[in-house]
């Protein structure tokens, strides 16, 4: 690992650690652990999920593919949460200047973000005929 990669790697163990609301420092590190664990996890739905878009191509598709990726993070506890969010979040605020479809559009990709994330059935938003892979 690079020097930067491992501070990197550092400060998010340290961040999560303290985030953790136990009393024990030990019990605090495996929470704080645990934390890095699920937010992986979510990172990695979160990617599968634009992936998907992506490649299906699909006309409409996006708000489902939001939600799905967002409910398939979330599932790892609060880590996949927090990743889901974060990423959620800056996809918006990136895609909002440079995509020309305005803020309604984000809007509505953040309530199928959060809908997901909360738990929502993602199927809501599901276009018709897109195929079953996805």
């Amino acid at each position: 690992m690079k020097v930067s990669t491992l501070s990197l790697v550092f400060t998010v163990i340290l961040v999560a650690c303290l985030m953790t609301e136990s009393h024990g420092w030990l019990s605090s590190v495996s929470k704080g652990a645990r934390f890095v664990q699920d937010a992986y996890r979510g990172t990695r739905d979160m990617y599968r999920g634009y992936r998907d878009m992506r490649r299906a191509n699909w006309r409409n598709s996006d708000k489902y593919f939001h939600a799905r990726a967002n409910y398939d993070a979330a599932r790892h506890g609060p880590g996949g949460r927090w990743a889901a969010r974060v990423i959620s979040d800056a996809r918006e605020n990136w895609q909002g200047g440079v995509s020309g479809r305005g803020a309604e559009d984000t809007r509505a990709d953040q309530e199928a973000n959060e809908w997901g994330r909360n738990g929502g059935d993602p199927n809501r938003y599901r276009p018709r005929d897109l195929p079953d892979q996805y």
